[in-house]
């Protein structure tokens, strides 16, 4: 089958471009890096006689900074790491995180043979690890052409995709077959992989690794330095839209509008999913009658009803400012849901639509516990931000059983970790 996903790639790649690069301009930062992707990396300097090398893939920002404790340690154990991404949000943080840390970073190279093979020529890892959804044809056999173990660490399989490969098991077991190991995120995602074929024996459960988050609080100064910047009043309530999809702000600007009819001294953070939504967002706040401010255009000059963060990498400070947060992706017709961890983590008071498929597990826990609740549509959004903006004493409630989620739910990395340092120690 590895010839019939060559032969096709080449084709489904020129009729995809348009849109790819229409998406590339509209995002900008590509410029930089450029030729990685078609496998030519930065130059590296020549091979260490008994030092490893791992090259680690994490397709974007949030798995680049969920990779950032493995980066540390493995570089403290003297293993050299190429850092590679897809996106050039990624690409940013991975350069402004780990560029001491690691030989070099670079973007993925596309998954067609001769892009491929010219980057595993130039890279020549020891190991290969990749993250969560990331399962290359190609990638993968090079990988065992070279006789490299390939790990997918945080593995998870979405809803959309286990349905689809589920009805194909030779697809199926193509797509999942090429990996050495896979270090599960849950239980449910390895029972997934053995349900397409993949072998239970190359299957641990590791747990996830974005549970660990670790997130530098900021001091009073900071914080209100940071409000003052962003345009939110120096005091008074905070609800934030967490990496919000089309829809969802309209949304939030009907709960901010609820929370103003009730007295509520409030306002309104959004952080977009994609920042390049800044103009349609614009046209959105300007048709609102709301004041607004939009991050990237600097410091706000005066405190605004509604602050647009139209930036990449600061959701976790961002996060710190909010009393209660609305994680997005998940109000129909949106299903798979962004992750509820940091806002957990920081103790927020979490609200979600029902559509949380990609952190079904890690939701369903949450709202056991009550840390967080679901609102079905933006009438209950609304209803329920109101009622959290209100009282003291259901966000404290909520804000504990957070914490203890995250504190009783860590150890991914630590088993991670664990698991990446034996398949180093078998290769030599």
């Amino acid at each position: 089958m590895i010839w019939l996903y060559r032969f096709l790639f080449p084709f489904v790649l020129a009729a995809l471009s348009p849109y790819y690069v229409w998406r590339m301009f509209r995002r900008g930062g590509y410029a930089g890096g450029f030729w990685h992707r078609f496998g030519l990396p930065p130059r590296l300097p020549a091979r260490r006689h008994g030092v490893r090398r791992v090259w680690l893939q994490a397709v974007s920002v949030g798995e680049m900074l969920a990779v950032g404790p493995l980066l540390r340690t493995l570089s403290d154990d003297g293993v050299e790491v190429v850092l590679t991404t897809t996106t050039s949000t990624g690409y940013r943080v991975a350069l402004e995180h780990y560029s001491g840390r690691v030989l070099t970073v670079a973007y993925f190279p596309l998954d067609w043979w001769l892009f491929s093979a010219r980057a595993w020529r130039a890279i020549d890892p020891d190991l290969a690890v990749v993250t969560e959804g990331e399962r290359w044809p190609e990638h993968m056999r090079q990988a065992g052409l070279r006789g490299v173990p390939l790990l997918c660490i945080n593995a998870r399989i979405s809803d959309r995709s286990f349905r689809r490969l589920a009805r194909f098991p030779s697809l199926a077991r193509f797509v999942v077959g090429g990996m050495t190991r896979v270090l599960a995120g849950s239980a449910q995602d390895a029972k997934r992989f053995t349900d397409l074929g993949y072998p239970a024996a190359s299957i641990a459960v590791t747990g996830n690794i974005k549970l660990d988050v670790e997130i530098a609080p900021l001091g009073g100064p900071e914080r209100a330095a940071l409000r003052s910047a962003v345009g939110l009043p120096a005091d008074g309530l905070v609800l934030l839209g967490s990496s919000t999809w089309p829809g969802e702000e309209q949304a939030l600007l009907g709960a901010l509008r609820r929370a103003r009819q009730a007295g509520l001294a409030c306002s309104l953070l959004i952080v977009p999913r994609h920042a390049e939504r800044r103009g349609e967002l614009e046209r959105l706040l300007r048709e609102s009658g709301f004041s607004y401010h939009l991050r990237s255009t600097g410091p706000a000059p005066a405190a605004v009803d509604v602050a647009l963060a139209d930036t990449t990498g600061e959701l976790r400070a961002l996060a710190q400012l909010a009393d209660v947060v609305f994680v997005g992706k998940s109000l129909a017709p949106h299903t798979e849901g962004q992750t509820p961890v940091e806002a957990a983590a920081l103790g927020k008071p979490i609200l979600m639509g029902p559509g949380m498929g990609n952190f079904r597990e890690i939701a369903r826990e949450l709202l056991r516990l009550g840390a967080a609740r679901t609102v079905v549509d933006a009438a209950d959004l609304a209803q329920q931000a109101v009622r959290l903006l209100g009282s003291t004493a259901e966000r404290e409630v909520m804000a504990t059983a957070a914490i203890e989620w995250q504190r009783e739910n860590g150890g991914g990395v630590r088993r991670t970790l664990a698991a990446i340092r034996e398949e180093l120690a078998t290769l030599y």
